[in-house]
């Protein structure tokens, strides 16, 4: 009975106004008592892509990042498996040849500007005539001991009229009375290869 009597006592005693604080009390000791349990034996969040990782059965960023063995294959992976190609040399064009042979001259002939009568002949033997041209014995050229090269010169026949313009291109004959010495092709236009020579032939030399 006095046990029982001192406890009615005791809450008789306490104000009616302290028992809400007394309960807001204990509600918020419960709640610090419940995080400081929580922060100390809880370990620290994982990282989403470790955990994406180990979800997927493969090693996280950070340790593959830092594998040695990783970042060979790695480098070996990305690069090109086939060498880069070097462009090859381009080929050099050879230089044109000077060629020796002179101009030609104008297929008109200029006036008449020298006239005379000498021995003409005809030859159709050589590969090269005096001025570096190719000889052609079927051509209308003729060799002359000192004309310029190019210069036209009309050789008509006396015994039949016929005439034939030639182009001086080589150098001869070197013979006595003979001035003009005609390919014979050209000498074909005014005589037979028979005749071998014609002893008074005349020239003129067109400008």
């Amino acid at each position: 009975m006095s046990g029982t009597h001192g406890r009615h006592a005791l809450r008789r005693k306490l104000p009616r106004r302290l028992t809400p604080f007394l309960a807001a009390f204990g509600v918020v000791a419960a709640v610090a008592v419940t995080a400081f349990v929580t922060t100390h034996h809880s370990g620290p969040a994982e990282d989403p892509a470790k955990v994406t990782a180990a979800v997927a059965g493969e090693p996280s960023p950070s340790r593959r990042s830092e594998d040695p063995a990783d970042r060979s294959k790695d480098r070996l992976e990305s690069a090109s498996p086939y060498p880069s190609a070097s462009p090859s040399p381009s080929p050099t064009t050879p230089s044109p040849k000077p060629t020796t042979a002179s101009p030609k001259p104008p297929a008109t002939p200029g006036p008449v500007t020298s006239t005379g009568t000498c021995g003409v002949s005809y030859y159709d033997t050589g590969s090269t005539t005096a001025n570096g041209e190719h000889f052609d014995p079927n051509g209308l050229t003729a060799a002359h001991k000192t004309l310029k090269f190019n210069t036209r010169v009309r050789v008509t026949n006396p015994a039949n009229g016929k005439s034939v313009i030639v182009r001086i291109n080589d150098r001869g004959p070197f013979v006595e009375s003979r001035c003009i010495d005609l390919a014979r092709g050209a000498f074909t236009q005014i005589a037979s290869i028979g005749t071998g020579v014609l002893p008074n032939a005349k020239y003129e030399i067109l400008g």
